[in-house]
């Protein structure tokens, strides 16, 4: 199978293959969850920065799919979605039963490709909340497939799944579309196919070397006017009225109500993360176990085995060995906060005020040429930088993630690196907080506007669930925070004994020095700081907060605090962040992002300082 070749999933002889298919935020994880239990892996789909999980479910292979509204080549996540449905044996389709009348346009699509089918209608609890009734006997028997009622996150309804998964049905195909893709059909090598062309998909036309048939509007016109019908004919009562769930996701997403709302669920995830968090317990961490007893207990280890005075031993365990540095940061430093703001995404993500968040930024962020999902790793920067840029693989295009890498890598500081600047700005008073605020948000604003301007293409449009405002169950948010902790530490942790590596080797070939007077008459004559300042510089490339933290160790004026804060601000990302954004982009997009962040800084700092000064 073409998709299982693109994940490097390795089939067992006469294993069928189940895809779990539904649009965003329909619950197809506690469905994955269930089918593969602990038996769950992570693959990059080829070509893409997309994450597919994979896993087993007796002695077949369980695939769960991107969320998305139907099966096409618009985005990378619509391509990994349909290359995978149209080539699975099974399609566990999970549908919201309170939004049945969207969701059931991808069911029809799935069906009309001709694919066994087996549908599970879940949340029925919110249907039953909201006073409607579903005749699910009905919409079985107009689709042609099994339909099960589910209520995932109670459990109810999982073990039914199990049980008749393999009596999933090629269903009832919509006899106006099986009549125009049915000339299509002796010519592609799996039939789902016939369909994809008969939708004008660019992908299998190309493959195909067939020319649009021009029937798109056709195919779409015909399955919506079905499944307007089908949901129609199975509802059997609807209540008038609001509750106060629906109350209270109304009020999330007008801009009255919704950003004092916002403005305050940021307060408390800073007060939780950037302060207990990023402050009191990963301080409590490293100066009472990484660094008093695990990198000594290390060091010992390492000693006794190479010497204590080698290149070996201070690559291993030196000031940036790979042992000492890279575990005493990864879990001393990143893995509390990584897991506390993966809590706090899970509960946003789970309660159904994540989207709300994405639709109430959309219009800001849509002058910078992203849409409201940028918001998220916009969020997530403030906690760690690397983390947020892998995050931006949920956007929709490459523009849009070559605008999100840019901004977090040039304007938005770490938890750890605002920690230290607090402490350096705050006894300054308010003249020079607002100073340094504005400065940094005019940033933004401007190198946001301008790459807008000036990369090429379109960004894409907002299309996003507005799932039910309804309270998180605890062992989802505890599930996913724990998976995507999981996947980071994965990923980080390679990379991070990379840098230390690097650094060592540039320290001890003296480069480090070199680089240290080379930038000082920068520093002295065009930022007005010390020279010693240029080291503090150099320690940001290792680490945001380093960086900020040299700097305490300097005596300056206010107005060369301000400088030095908004320079190191703005300075290259740690080395950390630099890593992910050559792994997630380009060369050429890397390096203009790292290069362009390095001479702005310096720009903006000396053009402060001159007229501060």
């Amino acid at each position: 199978m073409s998709c299982c070749q693109e994940l490097k999933i390795d089939i067992p002889k006469g294993a069928k293959t189940i895809v779990l298919a539904g649009n965003p935020n329909v619950g197809k994880s506690v469905f994955f969850n269930a089918l593969t239990g602990i038996y769950v892996d992570v693959s990059n789909f080829s070509g893409t920065t997309v994450d597919i999980s994979h896993g087993k479910f007796k002695n077949d292979v369980v695939i769960d799919t991107p969320g998305v509204y139907g099966v096409s080549s618009f985005n990378d996540e619509e391509r990994v979605a349909k290359d995978v449905i149209l080539t699975g044996d099974i399609i566990l389709n999970v549908v919201d039963a309170l939004h049945i009348e969207r969701d059931l346009f991808l069911t029809k699509q799935i069906i009309d490709s001709g694919k066994k089918v087996i549908v599970a209608l879940n949340m029925m609890d919110d249907v039953e909340r909201n006073g409607i009734k579903l005749d699910i006997d009905k919409l079985s028997n107009l689709l042609g497939v099994p339909v099960i009622p589910t209520v995932a996150t109670k459990g109810k309804g999982l073990a039914e799944v199990k049980e008749k998964i393999y009596s999933a049905k090629v269903g009832n195909i919509n006899s106006h579309i099986e009549d125009i893709i049915r000339e299509y059909k002796n010519i592609v090598e799996i039939e789902s196919e016939a369909l994809m062309i008969g939708e004008e998909d660019e992908a299998t036309l190309e493959k195909y070397k067939i020319e649009s048939p021009n029937k798109r509007e056709e195919i779409y016109s015909s399955r919506r006017q079905e499944v307007d019908s089908i949901v129609k004919s199975i509802i059997i009562t609807d209540a008038s009225g609001k509750s106060i769930r629906e109350k209270i996701g109304y009020y999330m997403l007008s801009p009255l109500t919704g950003i004092p709302i916002l403005l305050a669920i940021l307060y408390v995830m800073f007060k939780v993360i950037g302060t207990f968090v990023a402050g009191d317990l990963v301080d409590f961490l490293l100066s009472n176990f990484f660094q008093p007893i695990f990198e000594p207990f290390v060091r010992g280890i390492v000693s006794s085995v190479v010497g204590d005075s080698g290149f070996i031993y201070k690559l291993l365990a030196g000031e940036f060995g790979v042992i000492t540095l890279t575990v005493s940061y990864v879990f001393g430093l990143l893995l509390p906060l990584v897991v506390a703001f993966y809590l706090f995404m899970a509960i946003m993500e789970d309660s159904g005020y994540l989207p709300r968040l994405a639709a109430l930024t959309d219009r800001v962020l849509s002058f910078f040429g992203l849409n409201g999902r940028a918001v998220i790793p916009m969020i997530l920067g403030f906690g760690c930088v690397t983390m947020a840029t892998i995050t931006t693989r949920l956007l929709g295009t490459r523009r849009e993630k070559v605008i999100a890498t840019a901004l977090l890598g040039l304007t938005i500081p770490c938890s750890a690196q605002i920690g230290v600047i607090a402490g350096l700005i705050s006894p300054l008073g308010a003249k020079y907080m607002t100073i340094y605020l504005l400065t940094i948000l005019v940033v933004f604003v401007a190198a946001g506007t301008i790459l807008n301007k000036v990369l090429p293409g379109n960004s894409s449009d907002l299309f996003i669930d507005l799932s039910p405002i309804r309270v998180p169950k605890v062992s989802n948010v505890l599930l996913k925070t724990w998976t995507k902790t999981k996947m980071f530490v994965m990923e980080a942790t390679p990379l991070f004994a990379l840098g230390a590596v690097i650094i060592t080797v540039l320290n001890e070939a003296h480069i480090l020095v070199w680089i240290q007077n080379a930038v000082a008459p920068i520093t002295e004559n065009f930022l007005g700081l010390p020279k010693e300042a240029a080291t503090a510089f150099v320690m940001g490339i290792i680490r945001r907060d380093f960086g900020a933290a040299g700097l305490t160790a300097l005596t300056l004026t206010p107005v060369q605090t301000i400088v030095s804060l908004v320079t190191i601000t703005l300075f290259v990302p740690c080395i950390a962040a630099i890593m992910i954004i050559f792994k997630e982009r380009s060369k050429t997009e890397a390096i203009s992002i790292w290069l362009g962040s390095f001479i702005l800084a310096f720009i903006i700092g000396g053009a402060l300082a001159q007229i501060l000064m």
